[in-house]
């Protein structure tokens, strides 16, 4: 198995210095990681610093709460992808879904879809603040708003957990017959954990601990 072509090497950091971006994205390079997931600012550095490589640049929209508009969210994508990132990580509005307002979330989905202009979007679910029930409900509707993957977590939860293998499993088994993927994201720090999300139906990890888990 190549693990390293799972990995989505993570620095969001809100304290994170250039140092450490160009750290990351050497790691990215030696261990040739199939991405970085970086903040939006940091999408035409990580870009022009990876040309010539085939590693993706990926950022994070609405993040890390999910709570700025519709409109928001579409015009971050935007300017994300004219800055050059490949792939869109949306967090979802926790508050609509357990509010009961799916249209407003699927037609969410859908709008900043549209704005990846076809590049590949993932949401990001939150699961340790959702119930399994409304884990399901979450990527039915990332299927109705034609995401192309579903998300465990930003990592950002006061004390969450992250990605969870029984989570992870439950996503696989909403989502796979649609066609999207699972990314497992937060709480992956070593090989073993990276191997059970794996197992469980991930086909991506988002994890700051790249490193230590191919090494």
């Amino acid at each position: 198995m190549e693990l390293n072509r799972y990995i989505e090497h993570t620095l969001l950091k809100q304290d994170a210095t250039k140092a450490e971006l160009i750290v990351l994205l050497d790691d990215a390079k030696t261990y040739n990681f199939l991405g970085v997931c970086v903040n939006p600012c940091n999408v035409k550095f990580a870009k022009q610093y990876l040309q010539n490589s085939n590693i993706k640049v990926v950022t994070v929209i609405g993040f890390p709460l999910g709570q700025t508009t519709c409109e928001a969210k579409v015009l971050e994508t935007i300017d994300a992808v004219k800055n050059g990132a490949d792939e869109i990580d949306m967090v979802l509005n926790c508050s609509k879904l357990k509010d009961g307002d799916y249209d407003y979330i699927a037609d969410e989905i859908l709008s900043v879809k549209t704005a990846c202009q076809g590049k590949i979007l993932k949401v990001i679910l939150e699961t340790d603040l959702l119930t399994k029930e409304e884990i399901k409900t979450a990527c039915e509707l990332c299927i109705k708003g034609k995401a192309d993957f579903v998300k465990t977590s930003t990592g950002f939860v006061k004390n969450g957990v992250g990605a969870k293998p029984e989570d992870v499993k439950l996503m696989y088994e909403t989502v796979s017959d649609k066609g999207l993927g699972v990314k497992a994201s937060g709480g992956i720090r070593d090989k073993e954990t990276a191997l059970k999300m794996i197992e469980a139906g991930a086909t991506r990890l988002g994890t700051s601990s790249g490193v230590k888990i191919c090494s």
